[in-house]
Parts: C-alpha cells; sequence; structure tokens
C-alpha cells in the first residue's frame, strides 16, 4: 500500500468497474467478476489471511508463557476472545470506517456498514484483488492489534486487568483508535498516505499504536501488587509457551508482510526475505546483549529479540533492499532490549514490556525506513512508484515517518487513557465494568477469579493421587515419581517444579499443601 501509485496495468478491473457498478460491489448477475483477478494473487492473499490469524493464538503463547501460571490461562482467553470481538467490530462498521471508498483525512464514512457493496469491486488497497477479499485480510490486522493492544495489551492487562471492561475495551479502541489510523495510513484518502509516509505492513497501525496503547493501559490500571518487592521478580513460568508463541508469530509474518504486497509478485518475495532476515538478526543480537550482561544463552532473550526484529522490519519490508533488513534486525535488536527499562523510568507497570518491544521496535522501523526505503523495491510489484528514503536523496521522508509516528503514539496512548477512564467511572456506579482486580483477587489468580479454569489444573490432580498410610514406605515411589511439594512450594513466585527428584515425607496433608500452592500460583 503506497502513498503513489502509477503505471497501472490497463487490464486492471478499475477500467470494468469504472463508474458502473462499483458503488454496489460489482453485479455478478452481470459478470462473472472472478475473471478480472489473478487467482494466483487470490490464493496468495487467501493463505496471508489465514497465516495473519495464526499469530493470535502465537501472541497468547508468548505471553501467557512469559506470564505467572496462575494468570497464564487468561491471556490465552483474551487473544482468541480478541478475534471474535474485533471480527465482529469490523463487519460491523470497523472496515468502513477505515476503507470505505469515500473516506475523508481521517476516518471513512459508513457506506460500507454491515460490509454492504463489499463484494467483486478492486479495493482500495489494490485494484489486483477485490474489496471482500481486502477486507478479510484487513481483518485480521485489526484482530491481531488489540491483540496488540490487548494481548499485545493483554500483557498490560496481565495477573491484574478484569475481563468484562477489557472485552467492551476492545471493540471501542478499534472504532476510536484503530480504524481512523488505519484510514489515514493505508486508505488513498488519508493525510498521511497524501503526504508521503511509507508504512509497509502496520509500523504505526499496529505496533506504535498497541504499544502506547498498552502503555496507557498499564498507566490506569496501575502497578500490580508487590511491585518493586521481590515478590514479582520471577521468571517466566513456561519457556515453551514463549518458544511455540515465537514460532507461531514468526510464522504468520510471513502473511503480515509479505501478505502487505497484496499480490503475488517479487516484492511479496523481498518482503519475505527481510521478514525473515531481521527476525534471525534481532535473535541473535538480543541474546549477544543478554549473554554480555548475565553469560547465559537466554531461550526467552532469543525469541524477545525475534519478535523486535520482526516488529522493526514491519513498515519497511517492502520498501526497503535484503541487506537493509540487517540493520533493521540488530537496530531493533539493541534498541528494544535496553527499552525494557524504560518502565522503571516512566514508573508504569508494563508487566511483560509490550511497549519496549512494540511501540519502541514499531518507531524504530519507521525511522529506518526513511533512511532505507528504494523506489526499485516498490517497483518490484510491477506498478508502485515512490520517492523513496535517503538511499534515493529524498530527506524530507524522515519529517513524513516522524510526523506519523509521533501523531499516531500520541493520539493511541491519550486515547486510550479517556475510554478507559471512561469505563473505570462507569465502574463506579457499575461494578461489572471496574477495571481492576481486588487485592484479594489478583493474589488468588485471575484465572482462577474470573475464568474458573486453570492453564494447569493441579488440584485435578490430587484426585489421582494415593494417600497412603503412615506405616507405608510405598509414599516414597510416589513422591519420587511424582513431583516434590517442598519444591513447588518454595520453588518462588513464577517457577514451578524443581529440577531434582527429592525425597519428602508424604502425609494426608500432601494434597492440601499442593491444592493450596495451585491456588497461589
Amino acid at each position: 500500500m503506497d502513498p503513489v501509485t502509477s503505471g497501472l496495468d490497463p487490464t486492471t478491473p478499475l477500467e470494468t468497474f469504472a463508474n458502473t457498478t462499483i458503488s454496489t460491489g460489482g453485479d455478478s448477475r452481470l459478470y462473472n467478476l472472478n475473471v478480472f483477478y489473478n487467482p494466483g494473487d487470490i490464493a496468495w492473499m487467501i493463505t496471508s489471511t489465514a497465516l495473519v490469524l495464526l499469530m493470535i493464538p502465537g501472541v497468547g503463547f508468548f505471553y501467557s508463557g512469559l506470564a505467572r501460571r496462575k494468570s497464564a490461562l487468561s491471556l490465552l482467553w483474551l487473544s482468541v476472545m480478541a478475534t471474535a470481538v474485533v471480527s465482529f467490530q469490523w463487519f460491523f462498521w470497523g472496515y468502513s470506517l477505515a476503507f470505505s471508498h469515500k473516506a475523508g483525512k481521517y476516518i471513512g464514512a459508513l457506506d460500507n456498514f454491515g460490509l454492504m457493496n463489499v463484494l467483486g469491486a478492486p479495493s482500495v488497497g489494490s485494484p489486483r484483488i477485490p474489496d471482500l477479499l481486502f477486507c478479510v485480510y484487513q481483518g485480521m490486522f485489526a484482530a491481531i492489534t488489540p491483540p496488540s493492544s490487548v494481548a499485545l495489551a493483554v500483557g498490560a492487562v496481565a495477573e491484574r486487568g478484569r475481563m468484562l471492561p477489557c472485552i467492551i475495551y476492545m471493540f471501542i479502541w478499534t472504532t476510536i483508535i484503530y480504524d481512523p489510523i488505519a484510514c489515514w495510513t493505508w486508505n488513498p484518502s488519508g493525510w498521511v498516505f497524501k503526504m508521503g509516509g511509507l508504512d509497509f505492513a502496520g509500523g504505526t497501525p499496529v505496533h506504535i499504536a498497541s504499544g502506547c496503547a498498552a502503555l496507557g493501559y498499564s498507566y490506569m490500571l496501575g502497578k500490580r501488587s508487590g511491585h518493586g518487592t521481590q515478590e514479582l521478580n520471577y521468571r517466566p513460568h513456561n519457556v515453551t509457551h514463549i518458544v511455540i508463541g515465537t514460532v507461531f508469530l514468526w510464522v504468520g509474518w510471513f502473511g503480515f508482510n509479505a501478505g502487505s504486497a497484496l499480490s503475488a509478485n517479487l516484492r511479496a518475495i523481498m518482503a519475505a526475505v527481510c521478514t525473515n532476515l531481521a527476525a534471525c538478526v534481532g535473535g541473535i543480537t538480543w541474546c549477544l546483549v543478554d549473554y554480555r550482561l548475565e553469560r547465559k544463552w537466554s531461550t526467552v532473550g532469543f525469541c524477545s529479540g525475534v519478535i523486535a526484529g520482526l516488529v522493526a522490519i514491519t513498515p519497511g519490508s517492502g520498501y526497503v533492499p535484503a541487506w537493509a533488513a540487517v540493520v533493521f534486525g540488530v537496530c531493533g535488536g539493541i534498541a528494544c532490549n535496553y527499552a525494557t527499562k524504560l518502565k522503571y523510568f516512566l514508573r508504569c507497570d508494563d508487566a511483560l514490556d509490550i511497549f519496549a518491544v512494540h511501540g519502541v521496535g514499531g518507531f524504530i522501523g519507521n525511522i529506518l525506513t526513511a533512511f532505507f526505503a528504494s523506489d526499485y523495491i516498490a517497483h518490484l510489484d510491477g506498478y508502485s512508484v515512490i520517492a523513496g528514503g535517503w538511499l534515493n536523496h529524498h530527506w524530507i521522508q524522515l519529517g513524513y515517518q516522524l510526523a506519523d509516528s509521533f501523531t499516531g503514539g500520541a493520539y493511541s496512548f491519550f486515547g486510550t487513557c479517556l475510554i478507559l477512564g471512561a469505563l473505570d467511572f462507569l465502574g463506579r456506579y457499575l461494578p461489572a465494568l471496574r477495571l481492576r482486580a481486588t487485592e484479594e483477587e489478583e493474589a488468588a489468580g485471575i484465572d482462577d477469579v474470573e475464568i474458573g479454569e486453570f492453564a494447569y489444573d493441579y488440584v485435578e490432580l490430587t484426585r489421582e493421587l494415593k494417600v497412603p498410610d503412615d506405616d507405608d514406605d510405598s509414599h516414597d515411589d510416589i513422591v519420587d515419581e511424582g513431583v516434590s511439594l517442598q519444591g513447588l512450594q518454595g520453588s518462588g513466585a513464577g517457577m514451578a517444579i524443581t529440577s531434582h527428584h527429592e525425597k519428602n515425607q508424604a502425609s494426608v496433608d500432601s494434597s492440601n499443601q499442593l491444592a493450596e500452592w495451585a491456588h497461589n500460583h
């Protein structure tokens, strides 16, 4: 999606639809609408849509693994719930507000309310794919962004935010924040698009917006109980979940970035190459920075670096040459790693460093795009023409990128604070809308209080454990083959099971101890 497009293939559907049935989405009774589009483009975009959908549980797994066990399931739940809520919002009026053909500089009209007249006419994103396909593809972007702001700001909700107000927030935030930013960035009528801002796949609408929203959510919720004490100095409860989430995101990002070419062409291939290269270099860079400080090859550090590299390359993936992706990965890995300390300076409890990785990473990506965007890369699709960045001596591009980044970030941050402030005010009169869990609920865990289910139901496990007689020595075997209750209780917040089998004296209280531990963690 480019601010300047020319040289369109005269065989595109635009000529057929112009001044005829474009306002009604094309009449399938008069035309076979399929013949106007390349089946390869259609197949690639449907595949890309599925790949982006895969990112949503990836976000959930990633942040679930980083959190403590007692709130792990709530983060997974919110990520998939965001898909449902935002998909309905997108059908209801979101797509129309972002991508209607009669949009203004800041937001679209309601011409396509309820997907009215969204059918086979060429989309505003590209004449090579129909409106309906562009709608479902961009709907996945909208869905990943509140998980970017709820499952990516799920990180802000982590361990202390209540579910119902978060669901309401998803719908409102997508309407008031995401849709306008998407409109002014990618709709040809938008002010950033017309100005000449370059954002191939969502540096501002997805990453800066979600990172700043997470920062605002963290401020509005306040700090977790025990913040600043050893209680919150815990390790991620499930590194395997973090790796699984990273793999889902890494694979899905090919649809996210390469799919933003909106057709199957050389530009999509270059975007895929840049995406993978930035991810690899970002992971290595973050890992090396951590090793320098701790002399450990951190799995979590590598996964975080991969995400940082992917975030950084997002706005530039369809504009920069492959060698520049190395710079994106290095800068993203270093900047986001050190940005994790910003929360102490800002005095907020961004539990999972969403602002550091997505807000800062998106900003770095936007700025680097101004330096390395090249006109010949954009033209790999055969029709897009841009002025380029500093490599093309287009110096003003940096100003465009800064204006886009700061405007989108500020709008998202303050808009998020206003939305949550209004919900919290209503929560004084309607307790169901209260944003934050009580201290007792927070101590018990959001999974228990809000969902009533657990990622790891150790309470159910106790029903299968034998309770031996006091004079029965067989309990030693049970403890050897099972888990160490003493290890479970004494391993500290966020730690799961001791790595060594220990022989402890089993008693009738074992089940109660295990149940109590599961409840508290």
